[in-house]
This record gives structure tokens, C-alpha cells and sequence, in this order.
């Protein structure tokens, strides 16, 4: 799909150059930070949604279960 944005002349300056550094097109160039922008923000909201369902409290895990899960990982050093 094609689109018209505006942007500032510096900015336009700025990605023409990295465009032809990288050797790709303006709109590959775009396409990349687009991509890589909407990623960072699926990112953050998976981990507002990670935050909501375990809130901020530390879980208090019972001492019998805290050694049998010790007592299940491998030894490792360290």
C-alpha cells in the first residue's frame, strides 16, 4: 500500500542517507522501523498485561515446595 507522510527535512536528510548507506530504498528503510516500532510496543504491552496478572508482590512460594523445586534442577557450578 502506498502512502504520503510528512516529515521534517532533517529527518527525511537523515533516513535518505542511512537508506543508501544500508543499500536499501526509502520505503524499505520505512518498512524496517515500522516493524521494529510496532514489535517494541507489542513487547511493552505483553509485559503491562505480565505485570496485571502477577501485580507487584513478591509470591510466597512454601518452604516444602522451595526444596523440591531445589532439590529438581541439576547440580551446576558456578
Amino acid at each position: 500500500m502506498k502512502t504520503a507522510i510528512s516529515l521534517p527535512d532533517t529527518l527525511f536528510l537523515a533516513a535518505d542517507e542511512l537508506a543508501a548507506k544500508l543499500g536499501v530504498s526509502r520505503s524499505e528503510l520505512f518498512r524496517r522501523a515500522m516493524e521494529q516500532l510496532l514489535r517494541e510496543h507489542e513487547d511493552a504491552d505483553t509485559t503491562e498485561l505480565l505485570n496485571a496478572v502477577y501485580g507487584s508482590e513478591a509470591a510466597v512460594v512454601p518452604p516444602t515446595l522451595a526444596r523440591m523445586q531445589a532439590a529438581s534442577l541439576p547440580e551446576d557450578v558456578w
